[in-house]
C-alpha cells in the first residue's frame, strides 16, 4: 500500500467529536470581508435588516447579549468542548442561553447593532482562538 503523505503541521488537529460537525453558512449574502489574522476575526456576511441567521451547527447558546462591546447583539453557540460559533449584530435575538438549537435554525435576524452597515460577523473560535471558518463551512 502506497505511504501516506505526512500531515501538514498547520492547524492544530481537531478532535474526533469536532471533526465530525457538519456545518453550513449562517447567513445568505455577500461575503464582504474575510478572515484576517489580526484584523478580522471572522467573516462579514452582508444582508438585509431582519434576515434570517442560522445556527451554523448543532450545539447551545452560551450566550445571547449586547454586554460585548464591538459586537452589537451577540449570539455565541457552544458546539463541542473546543468549539464556539459566534453571530454578530443582529437586529434581534431569538434565542435563549442555555437553549439547544439545531443546524440551520434561525437563532436572530440580521442587524446593524453596533456597527456601519447591515451584515453578520461570523467566527468560530476554537479553545477560545478564533480560526478562519473558510476552513469549516461548504463551498458556496
Amino acid at each position: 500500500p502506497a505511504a501516506s503523505a505526512p500531515a501538514a503541521p498547520a492547524a492544530p488537529a481537531l478532535a474526533a467529536d469536532d471533526a465530525n460537525l457538519s456545518w453550513i453558512w449562517p447567513a445568505d449574502g455577500k461575503v464582504i470581508a474575510t478572515f484576517d489574522e489580526g484584523k478580522n476575526k471572522g467573516v462579514d456576511i452582508a444582508g438585509k435588516a431582519g434576515q434570517q441567521v442560522v445556527a451554523a451547527g448543532a450545539g447551545k447558546v452560551m450566550y445571547a447579549g449586547s454586554g460585548i462591546r464591538g459586537y452589537g447583539n451577540l449570539v455565541i453557540v457552544k458546539h463541542s468542548n473546543n468549539l464556539l460559533s459566534a453571530y454578530a449584530h443582529n437586529r434581534a435575538i431569538l434565542v435563549k442561553e442555555g437553549q439547544s438549537v439545531t443546524k440551520g435554525q434561525m437563532i436572530a435576524e440580521m442587524g446593524d447593532s453596533d456597527t456601519d452597515s447591515v451584515k453578520l460577523h461570523f467566527e468560530i473560535r476554537q479553545q477560545g482562538k478564533p480560526v478562519d471558518p473558510s476552513r469549516f463551512l461548504p463551498n458556496r
